[in-house]
């Protein structure tokens, strides 16, 4: 999609007349200015001034910088109060303004409209939920009060532009607050919009307007199950934190005291579901990054100036920024932004999804930046969502991720999800495994190798990816591949961000199941949490785990990724066809100890008594403690 048509960090000229036109206007069409009252002749000034000066705050957010969490904040309340002014005036002096003025009401919607805007990108600074509920409010108004049902009177095709822009920043936000109803109704008239518009004048975007009906509808399905009520309509689940959403820590556990304060969620995989600049993949992840939203009272009141005694009692969500295909040196910037801004005793989280970039030849050393990494921004062909190399290629892809380029961010608790055909990039070459099947590799092609050069050798294995700092590191990694007995469904997200996301959908789909009564469902999910409950107790007791993975398990979030990586990684593990090869299976760095996590034999039987639950336990293996 052009950026004709990209809405979602976009910024639209006001589209309503400034104070000079404005008054030339009045003079026009209401009678010599003599006859004007003094008092009527005010109130169209004084609107026509907070007009204008909305208008030029408005326009100066886009020059505000994407990152940082500081310097916007002061200049959003200056936008906020001033259109805070303009709504009531309007309301205030309706008659006044539609007699000497001929305010219209597509002008109301528009300043309507540009507040919805204000409170979404207020979401986008800040991650609070809430703000999604205000700009809902705003938007649904102007379809209640059919602020621009008159649009299509008039011939003027960039108002219909504005009206149609209108509609896909609100199915947006409904997207986001999972208004599943609400989606539809508005792609019905989106697509009648279209329609209309594309009919009555000769316009060069129609197949851009077309596109964006496509995208939004092949955003609706990409859930691969259906959870159905009796009446066979859809049941609507959210995926946000709730209030029993993450397991309770046990009395007296001895874990971290981290909060997850920061996330970078980038996304750029190729032909993957998407809406305005949000993957499928970003979209679950973010949600998995939030908590449910609470209701704020629609005043508009500056965001952020509440009073102490009126803010949620529970800890904010996590900033994070949503990256779409970044450059290198935007995604650098954005990480350092985030790693300056980190306070004490949190943590920064980074999920990439993304094209696998694999090595090209054979290097003479082996370290950080000669493994690969995975590929976020697409600047050359991929074919079958792989990026394409040249054997004889001596350069390196400049758009691609490098496990080196995130050494510097170690200095700081860090804790990375990776989601690409090559996450092991991010494993460390000194897992003990991995490291004995080299080294009989080498012994076997040449037994009279000189010690010297073996141990040489067997030091760049170990250069992969190390925590050179000592601060808390983990890295869970995807499978690098999928059984191919498994139905493709890489266009409608990860399986593994799904895993991590809706670990229940997507264990109902690995088992062959593409729809769910809402009584079997909710009995499961019952089940699941108890199941997470005891996967963070695995966790919690156990002797050799690395100390990494209990000081970020005092933060909701991670804790709640953690037990859900442990429950996706214990299914594939115990699932038929991904035991065919062990690509099919996530890893992490550092290495969870199997016996005590992911094969261990209590969690093999709830996994099995879900699948008997759910009548598929015949996809999975009864005995599952065989060596890999």
């Amino acid at each position: 999609m052009t950026e004709g048509v990209t809405f979602a960090i976009s910024w639209l000229e006001l589209g309503l007349v400034g104070l000079e036109f404005a008054l030339k206007e009045i003079m026009s069409s209401g009678g010599a200015e003599d006859d004007i009252p003094q008092a009527e002749r005010k109130t169209v000034t004084d609107f026509c001034y907070l007009l204008d000066k909305s208008k030029q705050l408005f326009n100066g957010l886009r020059d505000l910088p994407q990152y940082g969490q500081k310097q916007w904040q002061s200049y959003f309340g200056r936008t906020f109060d001033v259109y805070t002014k303009l709504w009531k005036f309007q309301q205030q002096h309706r008659q006044v303004l539609d007699n000497r003025y001929g305010l219209k009401r597509w002008q109301i919607g528009e300043i309507a409209s540009k507040i919805g805007q204000l409170y979404y990108h207020y979401y986008l600074r800040t991650s609070e939920t809430s703000y999604l509920n205000e700009a809902f409010s705003f938007y649904s108004a102007i379809r209640q009060r059919s602020y621009y049902s008159q649009v299509n009177k008039e011939d003027r095709p960039e108002l219909v532009v504005k009206k149609l822009r209108y509609y896909a920043r609100f199915i947006v936000v409904c997207l986001l607050l999972n208004k599943m109803d609400v989606v539809k109704d508005l792609v019905k008239e989106l697509s009648d919009e279209i329609e209309d518009y594309t009919h009555r004048f000769n316009t060069e975007d129609q197949v851009e307007w077309n596109l964006v009906l496509q995208e939004v509808a092949a955003f609706i399905e990409a859930d691969p199950v259906m959870v159905l009520n009796d009446d066979n309509t859809i049941v609507i689940t959210s995926n946000r934190l709730s209030e029993t959403g993450a397991p309770l820590l046990e009395q007296g556990m001895i874990v971290g005291q981290l909060a997850l304060a920061d996330a970078l969620i980038i996304g750029n995989c190729n032909n993957q579901v998407k809406f305005s600049e949000l993957t499928i993949d970003m979209f679950r992840m973010l949600q998995a990054l939030e908590r449910e939203p609470m209701n704020l009272a629609s005043q508009m009141n500056k965001p952020g100036m509440q009073e102490s005694t009126e803010k949620p009692a529970r800890r904010e969500n996590p900033h994070k920024y949503l990256l779409y295909k970044p450059t290198f040196s935007q995604l650098y910037t954005f990480l350092a932004a985030s790693f300056k801004e980190l306070p004490a005793n949190s943590v920064l989280l980074i999920y990439l999804s993304a094209t696998g970039v694999f090595p090209s030849g054979r290097s003479d050393s082996e370290g950080p930046y000669d493994f690969g990494g995975v590929l976020t921004n697409s600047n050359r062909d991929i074919i079958n969502g792989d990026a394409l190399h040249k054997r004889n290629q001596a350069y390196k892809e400049m758009h691609c991720l490098h496990p080196g380029d995130l050494y510097p961010f170690t200095r700081k608790p860090l804790f990375i999800i990776v989601d690409s055909s090559n996450s092991v990039a991010y494993k460390s070459g000194s897992d003990p495994m991995n490291r004995n099947k080299k080294e009989k590799h080498m012994n076997s092609r040449s037994l009279e190798s000189n010690k010297s050069s073996w141990r040489e050798k067997r030091f760049k294995i170990s250069k992969n990816f190390t925590n050179l700092f000592g601060q808390p590191l983990v890295c869970l990694l995807s499978p690098t591949a999928y059984p191919k007995a498994l139905q493709d469904q890489s266009q409608r997200g990860s399986l593994f961000t799904l895993f991590l996301n809706n670990p229940l959908m997507a264990f109902l789909f690995v088992s062959g199941l593409s729809s769910m009564r809402r009584g079997l469902w909710e009995k499961c999910q019952d089940y699941l949490r108890k199941i997470n409950r005891d996967i963070a107790q695995l966790l919690t007791h156990s002797r050799s785990i690395d100390q990494s993975f209990l000081q970020f398990f005092g933060d909701e979030f991670l804790r709640l990724l953690l037990t859900r990586f442990v429950f996706c990684s214990a299914t594939m593990r115990m699932h038929k066809i991904f035991r065919q090869e062990t690509r099919n299976y996530p890893e992490s760095y550092p290495q969870l100890p199997r016996d005590e996590t992911v094969e261990n034999p209590h969690l093999q039987k709830h996994i099995l008594e879900l699948a008997s639950i759910l009548d598929v336990r015949n996809v999975f293996l009864e005995n599952t403690l065989d060596d890999y």
